[in-house]
């Protein structure tokens, strides 16, 4: 009688356990799935490459036009949860934006938005792109204020976060409005992670120019 007890009591408790056991799984994946949940990603960009170039001037040459690729990133917003977008840049430099993009996610440094500047919304305008505070790549037009071509009409720079980082030379600041405080977040300093990793891979950034300041920009030349 006392070992039918027992045996009785043993079952029990074996059950008991198998039942914990499944309650705390269902729990784990229940909580695995909230957090899933939560780091969804939001889509920023999904462009054809056809929508990618849609607009670009028939000024631009052809070998330029075949070195460029459409490229996606994730990153922190300024919401704080992960987006994914697109960046158009010279296939050459891949490589080194997306290893700064990955510094960037890792940081949790937020970067506004990442939409060619082919989209509707910016149609080929750079001061509409940097209003917007969206960070973009390939455009093919002159520098500010000058008759020859930008860095971005070849897709070797990149502007970061315009309107935490403008341009500013004398009394002009673009984008209007924009106001340069290295204590903000998504503001790039000489220091900062972002910039010091650019720079290593053979980068050149804006803000370090002495005639004017463009803490948006990187570039990086193509080697002959």
């Amino acid at each position: 009688m006392i070992q039918s007890v027992r045996s009785l009591c043993l079952s029990v408790m074996l059950l008991a356990a198998v039942m914990l056991g499944m309650l705390v799984s269902r729990y784990a994946l229940a909580e695995s799935r909230n957090r899933v949940n939560s780091e969804a990603v939001i889509i920023d960009s999904k462009m054809t490459s056809k929508e990618a170039f849609a607009g670009l001037s028939t000024d631009c040459p052809e070998k330029i036009r075949r070195r460029q690729k459409l490229i996606e990133v994730k990153y922190y917003s300024s919401d704080k949860k992960i987006h994914q977008g697109q960046l158009v840049i010279d296939a050459d430099l891949e490589n080194d934006v997306k290893t700064v993009f990955s510094l960037a996610f890792k940081q949790r440094f937020p970067i506004h938005s990442v939409i060619p500047i082919a989209a509707k919304q910016f149609g080929l305008d750079d001061n509409l792109s940097m209003a917007a505070d969206n960070t973009s790549a390939f455009n093919y037009r002159f520098s500010v204020g000058t008759t020859h071509l930008s860095k971005h009409a070849y897709g070797r720079a990149i502007d970061i976060n315009p309107f935490q980082n403008p341009y500013i030379k004398g009394n002009t600041v673009l984008p209007k409005g924009a106001k340069y405080d290295p204590a903000a977040a998504g503001t790039l300093t000489k220091n900062h992670p972002i910039v010091r990793a650019f720079v290593r891979l053979g980068w050149t950034w804006g803000g370090s120019w002495i005639s004017l300041k463009d803490y948006q920009h990187f570039q990086k030349p193509l080697k002959e």
